[in-house]
């Protein structure tokens, strides 16, 4: 077995790779999951993005922050979309990145820590799934572990 690390591009491509056998919509989330490793090896944030949201008041960063998801379809998002998915029409990219995000901000909102820690988990993503019903099992599945790692 090779342990040698894997360089920035090699690991993109591996991402990028394992995207492009799932569905566009699975794909899309899939990526969207993992936006924050993509960043990281596509060196953002910049060290001058870095410095400036060193600067802000938590309001300006929570509007960054909003305005940041509410135009995912139109950032880098949509370049490693595209790259699993290459002969996707733009239009079913871009909307496919628009609801993996608002899948996640329905789970998250569902989420009631009230009960047994993994029923409120599996409750949250269940009730996001009836308005996002187009999703694998696999990707519900993932959404649950995702939701109990950010709420834990």
């Amino acid at each position: 077995m090779d342990t040698r690390p894997q360089s920035a591009e090699d690991e993109l491509s591996a991402i990028i790779a394992s995207a492009a056998k799932q569905q566009l919509l699975d794909a899309a989330y899939g990526l969207w999951r993992q936006r924050y490793r993509l960043d990281t090896i596509a060196c953002r944030p910049t060290a001058e993005e870095i410095r400036i949201n060193r600067t802000l008041t938590p309001e300006q960063f929570g509007a960054k922050y909003r305005w940041e998801r509410e135009h995912a379809h139109e950032g880098p998002m949509f370049g490693y979309v595209k790259r699993a998915h290459p002969r996707a029409d733009d239009q079913a990219i871009r909307q496919a990145i628009i609801t993996a995000v608002k899948f996640e901000d329905e789970y998250n909102k569902h989420f009631d820590w009230n009960g047994d820690f993994w029923d409120c988990v599996v409750r949250a993503v269940a009730q996001a799934a009836r308005i996002y019903p187009d999703y694998l099992e696999t990707t519900y599945r993932d959404a649950r572990n995702d939701l109990a790692y950010y709420m834990k």
